[in-house]
């Protein structure tokens, strides 16, 4: 039920409009001063608040602010005597959600506190999920307690509070995007977009449009003005993944955007401002990239203001177990089953593997297992056989040995998707005709 509070001295007024507003459904609570009324404000939270402009000890309007500081999300509607609608108006400023007369607009009150109302809602809705997303990418979501991860969180924090760019380095798969997200919500941009992009996922001819627009025209195809992903994130931060695969024509014009803040949109002449944080990421060693000619080094030391290292997860295998159990409880959920517990032939095996896709490949073996455990616990025989043949190497098994593994592996995925070979292949990370030939090698 929504509160709602009236400040009025009159005691006349203020119990006809309350009742008159309970019938409507509101919780409702009155004041007669501005001292009362803020005390009320610090105990209670409320959707919409009924103010007159003249209080016997404060003017409504200087309430008003300090009502907004209070409460920023509740609206205020000023009830103002005739004749003196400047005074409504100077309430607005401070931030009321609007006034009416008194008297003469009695009928008008209603309709106009449900929509004061829906508004306080709605703030509170994005509010809640502003700050779910902000909990959900903070760096206390990033998981590990190992020297290696924690000097990256450590250094990550640190460059969150300002305005720097920054440039995320390691393999594919340790987390690159999710420590980009973890800075802009931890910096003062965290109310803004966050946009992401794959520079290898856009081939070269159109990642030009699509970072910065074009004009109608520009091009064969451009039938309308576009805005570009630097313009979405415009206030915000924009991570540009992958950012060794850009063409070095392009690099130029990236290097224009962080040096002077504007860029031209591909047809147009006239410069477009923009003011966005840059968080760029890469799986390759930009000084070999330099020498090679294939990475402009003025970019990079623009792209290099903070640099942090992310370590591969075979660098840290004291985080396996962890990562591996947030896994196992995510895709328990997602199945609507309890999550199994790891057996330590299963963990055992996780350890002591190189892990060469690290979380990503990691999370993808979870899901996996996860759908193919036929108990509550966790065994090796779930794990992929590529896994499984690892360790076996090390004892030293025969190829009988791993064909076999591999054979039951994939007779269990099968069954498990009732025969469809195409979702089979995806849980097994392999190409559907590398499944037809495996099915008929074994014949399964």
């Amino acid at each position: 039920m929504a509160r709602v509070l009236i400040i009025d001295d009159e005691e006349k007024l203020r119990g006809l409009l309350a009742r008159i507003i309970s019938l409507e459904g509101y919780e409702v609570e009155e004041a007669g001063t501005a001292k009362a009324a803020l005390k009320k404000v610090e105990q209670t939270e409320f959707d919409a608040i009924i103010c007159d402009v003249r209080l016997p000890d404060e003017s409504g309007i200087t309430l008003t602010a300090k009502i907004k500081a209070l409460s920023p999300v509740t609206e205020i509607i000023m009830l103002t005597a005739y004749g003196t609608i400047e005074d409504g108006v100077q309430a607005i400023k401070q931030g009321a959600f609007d006034y009416i007369t008194k008297g003469d607009d009695n009928e008008k009150i209603i309709p106009l506190l449900n929509r004061a109302v829906d508004k306080a809602k709605l703030r509170r809705r994005i509010d809640h999920l502003e700050k779910k997303v902000g909990d959900r990418y903070s760096f206390e979501n990033i998981i590990g307690t190992s020297g290696h991860i924690q000097e990256a969180i450590t250094l990550a924090k640190k460059v969150a509070a300002t305005d720097a760019t920054v440039l995320l380095t390691g393999e594919t798969g340790t987390g690159k995007e999710v420590f980009a997200q973890a800075i802009h919500y931890g910096g003062a941009r965290r109310n803004r977009n966050f946009v992401a992009v794959n520079c290898a996922a856009i081939s070269r001819e159109i990642l030009e449009s699509e970072l910065f627009g074009h004009k109608a025209g520009a091009f064969t195809g451009a039938v309308k003005d576009t805005q570009g992903l630097f313009d979405e994130a415009n206030e915000g931060t924009i991570f540009l993944d992958e950012i060794s695969e850009m063409n070095i024509e392009l690099q130029a014009k990236l290097l224009r955007v962080l040096e002077t803040k504007e860029f031209n949109k591909v047809g147009e002449s006239k410069p477009t401002k923009v003011n966005v944080r840059v968080i760029a990421a890469t799986n390759r060693d930009l000084q070999k990239e330099i020498e090679s000619g294939n990475f402009r080094s003025d970019l990079y030391y623009r792209l290099a203001v903070f640099q942090i290292h992310l370590p591969a997860l075979r660098e840290r295998v004291a985080d396996i177990e962890p990562l591996a159990d947030f896994f196992i409880q995510l895709f328990a959920s997602k199945v609507n089953r309890p999550a199994p517990k790891m057996s330590s032939e299963f963990l055992a095996k996780l350890k002591s593997y190189a892990w060469k896709g690290n979380i990503r490949e990691l999370k993808n073996v979870m899901e996996r297992a996860v759908i193919l455990c036929d108990n509550q616990i966790l065994n090796e025989q779930d794990l992929p056989f590529e896994i499984q043949s690892h360790i076996q190497h090390s004892t030293q098994s025969s190829p009988y040995d791993l064909s076999l593994v591999e054979k039951q592996h994939i007779h269990k995925v099968l069954l498990y998707t009732k025969g469809n070979k195409a979702e089979a292949a995806r849980l097994m990370n392999i190409g559907l005709t590398t499944l037809y030939r495996k099915i008929e090698e074994y014949k399964l």
